[in-house]
Parts: C-alpha cells; structure tokens; sequence
C-alpha cells in the first residue's frame, strides 16, 4: 500500500563515529546521532530508540484514534508517549521494553470501552505487529478531561 524511506550516512569508526539521519519528507535531515547521543547523555542529537519511541507512539495514537472513530466515540485530544528501554544482553544490546503511556478526551465514552479500545489499538498498530519480538510491551491509558460514563 505504501512504503515510506529513511537514510543513514554514517562517517568513522565505532564510538567516534558519527551518523546523519535523514527522512524522505525531510522532517529529518541528515539529523545527527552517535554513540553519545544513544548510550550517554549528548542532546544534541538523536538514537534508534528515541525514533522508534516516536514511531510507535505515532502509529499507536492514530491507531486508538481510528478504533474510537469506528466504535462512535470523536477523540478530542490523544496524547501518547513510548519509553524504549535499550539493555546489554551478551556481546550486544537488546530492546527488552517499551511502556507507552496514553491519556486522551473522548466525550461520551466509559471507562471499559476506553481501556477496549486502547488495548486493542496497542494490539492492532502496525508498529505493535512489527515489534512482537520485544518481550514487553506495555500501555498505561488514562481518560482525561471530561468525567468518564459509569
């Protein structure tokens, strides 16, 4: 249906080396990332996991907004976020969390049908499919603004 690009230009070796990200719609361009920016505390630039935190956050969101849509229920706000969670496993790294945290205003919806469709939607998103491999995902949903339908 659709495919979508991103480009890495990477210059040096190993942790001095440095990398440049880039996005087809240009929302990155040649961003940088290294070895700072993904296991210390360099803010100036970006990592892996801090994208996919996005990515998963992103796709999840509009996921949840489209299963309230389906089920009647307009989404006012949805407001999402994904912890990635990078470890050492043996030789190497392994992604062995993500918590995503989702607090949303939906008028007219109740608490069950809420936790549903936001269980659902963690469930459904094409994000959430891809990285079935990690062993722990998590959803922490709560329904904002408005008192919820008992």
């Amino acid at each position: 249906m659709t495919e979508k690009t991103a480009s890495v230009h990477w210059l040096g070796r190993g942790k001095q080396g440095q990398g440049q990200i880039s996005t087809e719609t240009a929302a990155l361009k040649a961003y940088p990332y290294g070895f700072g920016s993904r296991f210390e505390d360099d803010r100036r630039g970006t990592n892996p996991e801090e994208l996919l935190g996005a990515a998963h956050a992103a796709c999840f969101a509009m996921a949840f907004s489209f299963a309230c849509d389906k089920a009647g229920f307009a989404t006012e706000s949805v407001d999402t976020q994904a912890k990635v969670q990078l470890v050492a496993q043996g030789e190497g790294f392994v992604i062995d969390r993500i918590a995503l945290t989702l607090r949303a205003t939906i008028p007219g919806i109740d608490e069950a049908t809420f936790k549903t469709l936001a269980e659902g939607a963690k469930k459904d998103c094409p994000l959430s499919k891809a990285l079935a491999s990690v062993p722990e995902i998590t959803l922490q949903a709560t329904l904002a603004g408005q008192a919820a339908k008992a």
